[in-house]
Formats: C-alpha cells, sequence, structure tokens
C-alpha cells in the first residue's frame, strides 16, 4: 500500500443517535430483514446519523428505497428532532408518489416513533417498521449506507461549518451515490440506472376493448 500511495480510511468514533429510552407507541418489525423487494416503493429504510464540522455535529436524516438502494429523501439540520426524520420523509413522498402499503422501517428513535412522524406515515397510509431493540442488523442497508458516504466522503474532508457540509453531502448524494455510483447488488448498475433498467424490462399492457 505504501508503494502505491495507497492508505486505510479508519473508523472513526462511533456517536450514538437513536433514543428509544421514551414511552411513545413502536411498531413491529414488519421489513424483518426482507432487503430485497421485487418492485420501487415496496419497502424504504430510513435512519438518522451525525457528521461532524468544525463548527459542531450536522445531522443527516435518509430514506433509502431498498429496491435500488437509492436515496429517495434526506434532510439535515444541526440538532435533530422529529421534524428531521419528518423532512427527510416528505421529500421521499413528494418524489416517489408511493401507493398506500408502503413499508416505512427504521429504527426505534424517539424521531421515527414522534407523533408527528406517525401522523404523516397515517396520512399517506403508509406502514411503520420498527428494529427490534438494540439490533443494529434490522436496518443494515441503511447502515452500510451512512458507513459508505463517510468513507467515500465525509472522512475525507474538513468541515468548516454545517453549511459547506450541506452542499458536500447533497452532492454526494444526487452527484454521485444515486447517478454515479455502481453496486454490486445492482449488477454494477448506479441506482438510477437500475431503476430505468428495471423500468424498461417491465412488459406493457394494451386494454382492447370489444
Amino acid at each position: 500500500m505504501r508503494r502505491h500511495g495507497l492508505r486505510p480510511v479508519w473508523r472513526r468514533k462511533f456517536i450514538h443517535t437513536t433514543d428509544s429510552r421514551h414511552t411513545l407507541p413502536t411498531a413491529d418489525n414488519l421489513l424483518n430483514r426482507q432487503f430485497d423487494p421485487p418492485t420501487a416503493n415496496t419497502a424504504w429504510v430510513s435512519d438518522i446519523t451525525y457528521i461532524r464540522t468544525r463548527s459542531g455535529w450536522l445531522y443527516l436524516a435518509a430514506v433509502m428505497d431498498l429496491f435500488s438502494r437509492k436515496i429517495v429523501g434526506w434532510a439535515m439540520a444541526p440538532n435533530m428532532p422529529a421534524e428531521l426524520a419528518c423532512s427527510a420523509l416528505h421529500m421521499a413522498i413528494a418524489q416517489r408518489q408511493p401507493a398506500p402499503g408502503l413499508i416505512v422501517h427504521s429504527d426505534r428513535g424517539s424521531q421515527y416513533a414522534s407523533n408527528a412522524h406517525r401522523a404523516l406515515l397515517a396520512r399517506h397510509r403508509l406502514c411503520p417498521s420498527m428494529s427490534r431493540r438494540g439490533n443494529c442488523w434490522d436496518n443494515a442497508v441503511m447502515e452500510r449506507f451512512f458507513l459508505n458516504l463517510k468513507m467515500e466522503r465525509v472522512w475525507q474532508r474538513d468541515y468548516a461549518n454545517q453549511a459547506e457540509a450541506i452542499r458536500d453531502v447533497g452532492d454526494y448524494i444526487v452527484g454521485f451515490y444515486n447517478n454515479v455510483r455502481l453496486h454490486s447488488k445492482l449488477g454494477y448498475l448506479s441506482p438510477t440506472n437500475y431503476e430505468r433498467q428495471m423500468a424498461e424490462k417491465q412488459p406493457i399492457t394494451v386494454s382492447v376493448n370489444t
């Protein structure tokens, strides 16, 4: 590695972002680690992570469509109230217009168990699903996205402030992850190209009136 100018990217210290010590209602684990739905907008996963800047922490809430591993909604703020998770979900709903019955999986954090988040799901007739207590494997795909984001972009930067980090993380999601980054799970296509290719393979049904 030294001869070729390569160096490892080390994992940084873990910061706990899930507060499950609350009395708010929680949902059953409907997803149950079924991470490969057959079609888009069948199952989404969501979570919150942290990003270090010289001006303090920035928190990122993201929503991923498991079908293509595409990030379909996100929001960032210097704190992480329920509104942060709701803003990311609002964006996902506006972009994808999912049909009722879509599963939206998260951890048991207070943001996802909040009245505001549960009301947003109910208003669009989406089905909440939550990981079992203390079980990060129930949301492993989203955890992997956050690790990729940090190894491939965030840990390579020294953000002066939250605004700089917001611009750069948004560029990573839109300019690289969704549209350029190749995924072995998707046959080495980007999420956008995978969705496009799968849509082209869908049979066309023609109705004939007799």
